[in-house]
């Protein structure tokens, strides 16, 4: 059967065979067509992915874990009937998810598979059908099995040839909170930024990769080395080896760089590969590293990534990044969980405590400034639009503690305690008494409130000490004191 070759050239190539040297290697039939390839992607697989950007790349690594570690900073509050509970059992379990983890690292394994996976699951052990622990499961593990109307009907956690299947009951409740983000062609499984990052993370590794061997071959890009021998001769077979092992020995690797090369006999070096200038080398690394920044939703100032890095940008962008990035997250979470727990706690939201993030603090002073002068909103309407809520006169020191006893510039001893004016103690009692008579209270409520521009915190506690603070503070969990109220400060 004629070859490709016969019906394109005719009988040329027949007629050119037979002057052609015969080759001693079971290769020499084969025909080698050089051209410019297709770009080598790393596979979609979430695993390699992992492997590839978190294991391997330090731009995905930091990104990941500033989401991760900012996000599991945030703390919990918990409202019931639009009141916020103290002592709420998600907040008991979440202080203590399981027996070898934190609410930090917890959360912050939940924020990873996230970011890595797309998806984070939550196993959920009780007794007595109370939730006791919860447990991080890992995202490459767990597959869904999906029942006959679509939804999930079990969740497969597979370790080697091991299975262990978590059924969703007939009403819906799942041992397994599956939490993932939105993925528009995927039913069950969430989209992971690493994938979206997946291009602009291969040019970084390419980069970095490119770079490094360029240092381990004497910083000098690879060449050929010619020989133009007189009337056409070439090396010889032991010349040749000769030759490439004396390059291999003394001329390569970065302990030789800036050895220069001493060429002689019709020997000259040819360079085959493009320099650094070339390829934009410096650039196009920069900008990939600020693509995968992007596609993690961190401005690229707070990673450090050439920009304008002055003080003023880096705080926008540390807001932005904030505000952007982990708060949606936090909240989205929170929903979730509250969600999965309805039915075995009954309705109850949860809200990330935003007070504590000192990257806010400027946003928050000037809110409260603004809103404490609105002369035209009530105490109650200040409240909630600072995102407090309840009643401005529910709980407020006006009705908890008696004004007439003690005045905010009144004298304190060396404890920080009101002494004097009826403050400290009750009529004719010595403090010093009163202290050595204390009992150890727990605190059952926390209540803030506006007053004009001012704002204060409440904390009432189990003996019925009432604690009046200024500003927005969290009060203590427990106060030794006597069992009235008095305006101690903690």
């Amino acid at each position: 059967m004629p070859s490709i070759f016969n019906r394109l050239f005719g009988g040329a190539v027949s007629a050119r065979a037979a002057t052609v040297d015969t080759k001693a290697s079971r290769t020499g039939a084969l025909l080698a067509l050089h051209a410019l390839g297709l770009a080598r992607w790393t596979s979609r697989n979430a695993t390699e992915l992992t492997r590839q950007g978190f294991e391997r790349n330090a731009i995905v690594y930091r990104c990941v874990r500033m989401i991760a570690e900012s996000a599991a900073t945030i703390p919990w509050l918990v409202y019931e009937d639009h009141a916020e509970t103290i002592d709420h059992p998600l907040r008991r379990l979440m202080s203590r998810p399981n027996a070898s983890e934190s609410a930090a690292q917890f959360l912050e394994g939940v924020f990873t598979n996230l970011m890595l996976f797309g998806n984070a699951y939550v196993e959920r052990v009780s007794s007595n059908g109370e939730p006791r622990e919860w447990h991080n499961l890992r995202p490459d593990r767990i597959s869904i099995v999906p029942g006959a109307n679509g939804w999930p009907a079990a969740y497969e956690y597979s370790v080697g040839a091991q299975k262990v299947s978590f059924p969703v009951e007939a009403d819906g409740v799942s041992p397994v909170l599956h939490l993932k983000l939105f993925h528009p062609l995927d039913d069950h499984y969430g989209f992971a930024p690493l994938l979206a990052a997946q291009a602009a993370l291969d040019v970084h590794n390419a980069a970095s990769g490119w770079n490094k061997a360029l240092l381990d071959n004497a910083a000098r890009p690879s060449g050929a080395l010619v020989y133009a021998g007189p009337d056409g001769a070439t090396l010889s077979e032991d010349q040749f080896e000769r030759l490439k092992k004396e390059l291999d020995e003394n001329f390569s690797g970065s302990r030789n760089a800036g050895r220069p090369l001493l060429l002689e006999g019709g020997l000259d070096w040819k360079s085959l590969s493009l320099t650094p200038k070339d390829m934009d080398f410096v650039e196009a690394r920069a900008a990939a590293a600020r693509e995968i920044a992007l596609a993690f939703g961190i401005p690229p100032l707070v990673l450090g990534l050439p920009g304008d890095n002055t003080f003023s940008n880096y705080q926008e962008a540390n807001r932005a990044f904030w505000r952007q990035a982990v708060i949606p997250l936090v909240r989205r979470t929170q929903q979730s969980f509250a969600h999965w727990l309805a039915p075995v706690w009954g309705a109850f939201e949860i809200e990330p405590d935003l007070d504590g993030i000192d990257a806010l603090s400027g946003e928050r002073e000037a809110e409260w400034r603004r809103i404490g002068t609105a002369s035209f909103l009530s105490d109650d309407e200040k409240r909630e639009a600072v995102g407090w809520r309840g009643s401005a006169t529910k709980g407020a020191c006006s009705t908890s503690i008696d004004q007439t006893k003690y005045r905010q510039d009144q004298a304190r001893d060396d404890r920080g305690r009101w002494i004097d004016e009826g403050g400290g103690s009750e009529e004719g009692q010595d403090v010093s008494e009163v202290m050595a008579n204390a009992e150890i209270q727990t605190l059952t409520r926390q209540e803030w409130y506006l007053s004009g521009a001012n704002a204060w915190t409440l904390c009432v506690y189990s003996g019925g000490a009432a604690l009046a603070h200024a500003g927005h503070v969290k009060c203590a969990s427990t106060y030794i004191g006597p069992n009235v109220k008095m305006p101690f400060r903690i």
